[in-house]
């Protein structure tokens, strides 16, 4: 049977006649295709959250119940719909269904005929489907494969070859879903955007596009030092001050408008011009680059390849070009969008992290792979970049060279993580910093209220395998405590410290780290360009390197990277370790206004922390530091009347002097 499929072009056609749309998200049920009994299902949505909804499994991010829903990703799934068409749809010549994403091997039958097959959560496709619809009682049925299964079949069959690092490189499917060092392993599939089906009359005709320019380009250019990498925008540099931009949530569907624009609202009040769309994750929503488009913050958008090395057959191949394709005509039109890249860190891993011994690639195997990488990222890419867009600058891979290497802070991009995974001090940028660093960063703990909603008060210490379980990092922790004793506090203390003061010892310590390794690089103006924290977000609550966490709320660090990314004043790097300050201890007095909470201390105080108990209160400024007497005016938003019990304050003081 041909199957008359095409790819959905983003750009609206020219139709000769009235053109009717009809969104068919309604009345879903699904099911395990190994059973019977059909459920209540949403569309979007993922098959997790539709388990969850009907109460079929428990929270999948509550306590370590990831580990016991693995089962989830091995099953088949299938979503059931019934639908009638009006009968001004059903006398249009032509209709199509369309499905904007489908995650991501999925059967997809209309009155029991296939009409479709996918492979590729990336894409959008589109059927006709004039000789399969009915007036009424339409049933459309999409069965989705385990990706699990799928790509473990895959790789089986490549055997001797084995690809690095996952067998998730073998499809186009959103990577950190198969897990990574800030988030769970919950592959999925479902429905995760939307359906519709377009009637019309007469020709479609595919208008010519413009692209809104943005007058950013890319410089690099030999200099003295070695190759710049900056933006400018009508000809003046512009310094960029960013993060990386992770997915804000597992479960995609889940995320509305107003999520994305809290989030990136906590990136603008950051004094953020710049957020990197990480290769790992997804091409975010159109709500995301519209709200970038008119926050006016730049778009560095990776291409979603990360951490492996990846198939390069014909059939591969032909699927990317046409996920590309949908993509850059999809988003083009977003001024914000100033960078493509190949991908994050294949090319680093490849050259630095001992592949090629750990999974056997030598001689014939080992040039094939590299060839595979060559043709994507180094050929390919760039020729389809050129043709579906034409206006943006291309990079092949982040960061240029590895952090090992000398040529990572004389040319290119860089990603340094000589601080935390090479354990180096913060003070190493000084003759560590490169021309742009696009990924660095230190770890935290999330907030103590995230912290309660996802474990019961039996795990509330750092033993406890569930505070583990939401710590992802290799050795994350034995990390942490090195840089904690380091800057912070002897390890005697640090062991007899209670989760709830270890978790706000390890903010202090991001904010530490963060604001003096910002400070340096920005001294290193002009050879440096550019800083990229990893990472602004996250999309599970877990410790990690994020500056707000899963609640949306700010850590520490976030008020930190505020005052250092400043445009009026640049950031001054602090003088003296926290631990080796002499600290007295700090007497409070607090008065309210129904917007304001004022606070003086009576000596010099470090960390301020004000913790809200009782009332929902976001602050304007929190973890920060009180001269003698001299008052602290804290603005406040609260959807509730507040009074003094409602806070408690907390002090550097009170941890290093805690018995």
């Amino acid at each position: 049977m041909r199957l008359l499929i095409f790819t959905l072009l983003f750009n609206p056609c020219i139709i000769f006649a009235q053109n009717i749309t009809v969104e068919l998200n309604k009345n879903w049920h699904f099911k395990n295709q190994k059973e019977n009994k059909w459920y209540k299902a949403n569309v979007p949505g993922t098959v997790h959250t539709d388990l969850l909804a009907n109460k079929l499994i428990p929270d999948p991010y509550y306590r370590d119940n990831e580990s016991k829903l693995q089962w989830i990703d091995k099953a088949d799934w299938e979503y059931k719909t019934v639908f009638n068409l009006e009968e001004a749809l059903f006398n249009k010549s032509m209709l199509e269904l369309t499905f904007d994403g489908l995650d991501t091997y999925a059967d997809v039958y209309l009155n029991g005929k296939l009409i479709l097959q996918t492979d590729n959560m990336f894409r959008g496709w589109a059927v006709y489907v004039n000789q399969f619809v009915k007036r009424t009682n339409n049933v459309l049925l999409i069965k989705f494969a385990s990706a699990q299964n799928k790509v473990d079949s895959i790789a089986k069959s490549k055997l001797p070859l084995v690809l690095p690092d996952n067998n998730r490189v073998y499809l186009r499917k959103a990577q950190f879903q198969f897990g990574w060092d800030w988030g769970p392993k919950f592959v999925g599939c479902g429905i995760w955007k939307t359906i519709k089906l377009k009637g019309w009359n007469g020709v479609r005709i595919s208008p010519t596009f413009t692209i809104e320019k943005n007058n950013i380009k890319l410089i690099q250019q030999k200099d003295s030092i070695g190759t710049s990498f900056y933006f400018e925008k009508n000809g003046k540099p512009i310094y960029a001050k960013g993060a990386n931009w992770i997915p804000g949530d597992v479960f995609l569907p889940r995320l509305k408008r107003e999520d994305y624009r809290k989030m990136l609202l906590s990136a603008k009040g950051a004094n953020m011009n710049m957020l990197r769309v990480w290769g790992g994750g997804v091409y975010e929503s159109d709500d995301f680059y519209d709200l970038c488009d008119s926050l006016h913050i730049m778009v560095w958008q990776d291409f979603m390849f990360a951490g492996g090395m990846y198939p390069g057959d014909d059939a591969f191949m032909n699927n990317v070009r046409e996920e590309v394709k949908y993509q850059i005509e999809r988003l083009r039109n977003h001024p914000c969008i100033v960078l493509w890249c190949g991908n994050n860190e294949v090319e680093e891993a490849w050259k630095n992290w001992g592949w090629q011994n750990q999974f056997n690639l030598h001689g014939a195997d080992s040039a094939k792979v590299w060839n595979d990488y060559k043709r994507l990222f180094q050929d390919s890419l760039k020729k389809w970049v050129d043709e579906f867009d034409g206006s943006r600058p291309y990079v092949s891979t982040s960061p240029k060279n590895g952090w090992g290497h000398k040529e990572s802070f004389t040319e290119g991009d860089s990603h340094y993580w000589g601080v935390w995974w090479g354990l180096e001090d913060w003070e190493a940028f000084e003759n560590k910093t490169g021309r742009f660093v696009s990924e660095y960063g230190m770890q935290a703990m999330p907030n103590w209220n995230t912290i309660k909603s996802f474990t019961d008060s039996s795990d509330r210490f750092m033993q406890s395998p569930v505070i583990q379980s939401h710590q992802k990092a290799s050795d994350g922790f034995k990390k942490l405590n090195h840089y904690l004793t380091r800057y912070f506090i002897d390890s005697a203390k640090l062991s007899r410290l209670s989760l709830e003061d270890y978790t706000y010892l390890s903010q202090c310590m991001q904010y530490y780290i963060l604001k003096n390794s910002i400070a340096v690089q920005r001294s290193k103006y002009p050879a440096n360009m550019g800083t990229l924290l990893w990472q602004l977000n996250d999309c599970w609550p877990v410790t990690s390197w994020s500056i707000t966490d899963y609640s949306r709320q700010p850590k520490a660090a976030w008020y930190g990277v505020r005052e250092a990314y400043r445009d009026d004043v640049l950031p001054v790097k602090d003088s003296v370790y926290p631990k080796d300050l002499e600290l007295e201890k700090p007497k409070f007095t607090i008065t309210l206004t129904p917007d304001n909470i004022y606070i003086t201390s009576n000596v010099s105080a470090k960390y301020v922390y004000i913790k809200s108990i009782n009332s929902d209160v976001e602050f304007s400024e929190n973890y920060f530091n009180l001269e003698p007497y001299k008052q602290k005016i804290i603005p406040v938003k609260s959807n509730k009347k507040f009074s003094i019990s409602d806070f408690k304050i907390k002090s550097l003081y009170d941890i290093l002097n805690a018995q």
